[in-house]
C-alpha cells in the first residue's frame, strides 16, 4: 500500500485563486450600495469561489490509498474504486498554453457506481496512473487514443496499446 495526497505548495494557486475572487467581492458587497440585480450577480460569483475554494479543502485535506485491490480516498469526502472491477479509465491532459506546454493531466477512474478524479499534482500521481493502467489492461478495457497518448507521454507502455478506439468502453459515456 502506498500513501498519496496534495502538497500545500501544489495547492496554494488554488486557494489564492478563490481568495482573490471571493473577497473583493463580499468587501463590494459591504462596502457599496448595489441593486437587486447586481447583488444577485455578485452573489453568484462570489457562490462560484467559495465552492471552489470549499472544493480546494477537500481535495487539499485527503489522503490516497493505493492497494492491490484498490484506490480509496480518505478525508471529508472518502470514496473508493475498486481496480478488479474498473470499467472506465480516462487520462486527460488541459492545457493552459496555445503550444500544448503549462498544462496538467486529469485521471478519472469508474467501477460501477463509484467514481474518482485525480490531477497531476498528486503526489505519486504517475505511479497511481500506472497502476490503474495496467489494471485496466488486464481487465481487457479498452482506451482511447487521448488516454494512450497521455500515457505514452508518462512513460508508460501497454502490452495492448494501439488497439483502443476512441468509442470503446474505457473511455466514452
Amino acid at each position: 500500500m502506498t500513501r498519496h495526497g496534495y502538497p500545500a505548495q501544489a495547492m496554494l494557486g488554488d486557494y489564492a485563486r478563490a481568495a482573490a475572487g471571493l473577497f473583493p467581492i463580499i468587501a463590494m458587497l459591504a462596502i457599496t450600495p448595489v441593486s437587486v440585480v447586481g447583488a444577485t450577480v455578485l452573489g453568484g460569483f462570489a457562490a462560484l469561489f467559495a465552492v471552489f475554494g470549499i472544493r480546494t479543502v477537500f481535495r487539499h485535506g485527503s489522503c490516497l490509498e493505493l492497494t492491490e485491490g484498490g484506490l480509496r480516498s480518505s478525508g471529508l469526502l472518502r470514496t473508493s474504486v475498486s481496480l478488479r472491477e474498473l470499467d472506465r479509465i480516462k487520462l486527460a491532459y488541459y492545457s493552459t498554453r496555445r503550444d500544448g506546454r503549462g498544462g496538467w493531466m486529469q485521471l478519472e477512474l469508474r467501477a460501477g457506481s463509484s467514481k474518482l478524479r485525480l490531477d497531476s499534482r498528486l503526489e505519486g500521481f504517475t505511479k497511481v496512473v500506472e497502476a490503474s493502467a495496467r489494471a485496466a489492461e488486464a481487465r481487457g478495457l479498452r482506451l482511447g487514443p487521448a488516454t494512450e497518448a497521455n500515457l505514452r507521454a508518462l512513460g508508460i507502455e501497454l502490452r495492448a496499446a494501439g488497439s483502443g478506439l476512441g468509442a470503446a468502453a474505457g473511455e466514452a459515456r
